[in-house]
């Protein structure tokens, strides 16, 4: 018996389209003989960034969150677009959201967001020798942008004040390579 575990499609149907993502159902046959469906969340990836404005301060968004019902403190971030290259794309978002565009902007890290459900990938940059030249937010976005410590950022996610699972694996990473 091998030890190779896999999951083989039998049946593949997208069930919803939309315009951030789609929703497909797959029926699985596992490698240990096990029918079963999968729900899957088909997302372009994304891109986190960690704006420093110097060795101390952060620039984090605020903005209501309609998924989970309240404002939510995160570090910035956004969608590709189909075939957008993701420091593009964290470029991009960085000055929409913050109004900041950045003259570094360094990959961290590629992590997957939830892939028990979803295909989406996170590429998370660190921004610096940042310029200040005006947000440029989506229309159906309100964002505010709060500059915080880099210690107080890390008591709020110890305190769960701060609950968005991309900013907090950002925030810990940072803090693990600057320290």
């Amino acid at each position: 018996m091998s030890d190779e575990v896999y999951e083989k499609i039998i049946e593949s149907n997208t069930v919803y389209k939309g315009r951030l993502f789609n929703v497909r159902v797959d029926k699985v046959l596992t490698s240990w003989g096990r029918l079963t469906v999968r729900e899957i969340v088909e997302h372009p990836g994304a891109v986190v960034i960690i704006p420093l404005l110097d060795k101390e301060s952060l620039v984090l968004v605020s903005q209501y969150r309609h998924a989970v019902g309240k404002v939510l403190l995160e570090l910035p971030a956004g969608t590709l677009e189909v075939g957008e290259d993701p420091e593009r794309c964290a470029r991009r978002e960085l000055e929409e959201e913050t109004g900041f565009i950045a003259g570094r902007m360094e990959k961290v890290a590629t992590l997957y967001l939830a892939p028990g459900y979803s295909t989406e990938k996170v590429h998370l940059y660190m921004a610096s020798d940042l310029k200040k030249v005006g947000q440029k937010p989506e229309p159906d976005e309100k964002i505010r942008t709060v500059i915080l410590k880099m210690d107080d950022v890390v008591s709020m996610i110890m305190k769960g004040e701060i609950e968005d699972a991309k900013t907090v694996a950002g925030i810990m990473l940072l803090k693990r390579l600057t320290s």
